[in-house]
């Protein structure tokens, strides 16, 4: 069984470096070379909100310098709109602007043709399965972070 706990986890991480190619790949196909995987990652993870800054990495998907550095590239190639918090002049608000929404649709569509391999018969109980599996693992993921802290 610890065998079989400790594949899972680095099989988790190699999904998530798979999964950054599978977007690269999505880019490539789009023609979008100004930005990289993760930053689209981080885009899609925004999506149709305006959102606090500080909440996006509170969310714990970021780190915060490696954030900034996405965020202020995302800024910079006019994926998102930033703007001072009118509640506090410290924050700042970030949304996807009508280009980052544009590509967050497209990366989806591509998404969704991905996913109705996974959508029939045994493959959509596996796949519901494997979320509550892992939904677990971050759960008690969480608390052992807590317990420590």
């Amino acid at each position: 069984m610890t065998q079989t706990y400790y594949e899972l986890t680095h099989l988790i991480e190699r999904l998530h470096r798979r999964y950054l190619d599978v977007l690269r790949t999505s880019l490539d196909r789009l023609g979008v070379v100004d930005i990289n995987a993760v930053q689209c990652l981080l885009l899609g993870n925004i999506g149709e909100e305006e959102i606090n800054v500080r909440s996006l990495m509170d969310r714990g998907y970021y780190l915060g310098s490696n954030a900034s550095y996405n965020l202020k590239r995302l800024v910079e190639c006019g994926y998102l709109e930033q703007q001072r918090s009118p509640h506090d002049r410290r924050s700042t608000l970030i949304r996807a602007s009508q280009k980052g929404r544009d590509l967050c649709r497209q990366v989806a569509e591509m998404t969704d043709r991905n996913a109705i391999a996974f959508s029939t018969g045994d493959s959509a109980a596996e796949l519901e399965a494997a979320c509550q599996l892992l939904r677990r693992l971050e759960r008690a993921w969480e608390e052992e972070v807590v317990k420590r802290s």
